[in-house]
């Protein structure tokens, strides 16, 4: 049974978006997006509730209500839509370099995306004056979840080591879950306005920004408690933390939109995120001694997303 139930509405244009948030089972997270007769449910999914506190989400809600609003006054014109798909955590767990390890440390992601698309104004419904910055450039906004299990992969760890540090990194286990909130702005080489009036279009582009993201981390051996001889290899003694915080990132993407509809678009991209902090997965050797793992944490995200537009 459902044990608490909170919704917040927040209408955009003619349309209504209806976030359901709070309403959760036991430590589950259920969300649901409604965009008039089309319904995108999330269920089952760690999404904000464990990583970010409520009182930052209503923030959210109410910023994201009062910009929407403030910004349809100039005529900007706005898209929503939802973002999934799987996240390669770069970190102090496993071998540089290695495939093993890239492909072992991986997670998920998922996400709500709204652009302002300033080439098309919604209150007459009309174009905007032609401009190169109205015909190639969108703001896009984000408030995203991703989740990582950790171990050690490489040859450090390869069936045919039998030492007692190959053993201790072996039981070494870990994870992080990081909530995302920011801003990116994308470049559409080709013309934006093309792309809206053609259905069957691509529209590649690029996206540069900077995202504030709350991260929590979990570090454990299944040899025993860390920081102890008998589960923790002397490099990562007292260099482990189960604590949460915040941290700063930079964000890059490369992708391509498709024309679904005239009012929808599918859209991928490969996003790569640079976090401000060694921290994110809860390891962080001495680097002065330990040069191979001096680099900040980092993730590779591959995004599969639906976007639909408010008119």
């Amino acid at each position: 049974m459902l044990r608490k139930f909170e919704e917040s509405y927040i209408k955009c244009g003619v349309l209504k978006l209806l976030l359901l948030f709070f309403v959760y089972k036991s430590t589950n997270f259920y969300f649901i997006l409604e965009l008039n007769d089309v319904f995108i449910y999330l269920s089952l999914i760690e999404l904000i509730s464990m990583q970010m506190p409520k009182k930052y989400i209503a923030i959210v809600i109410l910023l994201f209500a009062f910009t929407n609003n403030a910004l349809s006054q100039f005529g900007f014109s706005h898209e929503v839509g939802v973002i999934l798909g799987p996240v390669a955590f770069q970190s102090d767990y496993g071998e540089r370099n290695d495939f093993s390890t890239n492909t072992g440390n991986t997670g998920y992601g998922i996400g709500l995306i709204h652009y302002l698309n300033f080439s098309y104004r919604a209150d007459c419904n009309c174009y905007t004056p032609e401009t190169y910055f109205n015909d190639h450039f969108k703001l896009r906004s984000e408030l995203s979840y991703n989740k990582t299990d950790l171990q050690h992969f490489g040859r450090w760890v390869d069936p045919d080591k039998t030492s007692l540090f190959a053993n201790q990194l072996r039981g070494m286990r870990g994870s992080t879950s990081v909530t995302n909130i920011g801003m990116q702005l994308e470049y559409f080489p080709l013309s934006i306005r093309d792309f809206s009036s053609t259905i069957g279009a691509w529209a590649p582009f690029i996206s540069l920004g900077g995202q504030f993201s709350f991260y929590d981390p979990e570090a454990y051996s299944t040899l025993g408690p860390l920081n102890t001889p008998i589960s923790t290899p002397i490099k990562y003694y007292n260099a482990t933390t189960n604590q949460g915080g915040t941290v700063w990132s930079i964000v890059g993407s490369v992708g391509t939109r498709y024309k679904l509809t005239e009012l929808s678009d599918l859209m991928v991209d490969l996003r790569l995120q640079y976090y401000f902090s060694n921290w994110v997965d809860g390891l962080n050797p001495d680097p002065a001694v330990y040069v191979e793992n001096r680099a900040n944490d980092w993730n590779v995200w591959l995004n599969f997303g639906y976007i639909y537009y408010l008119q």
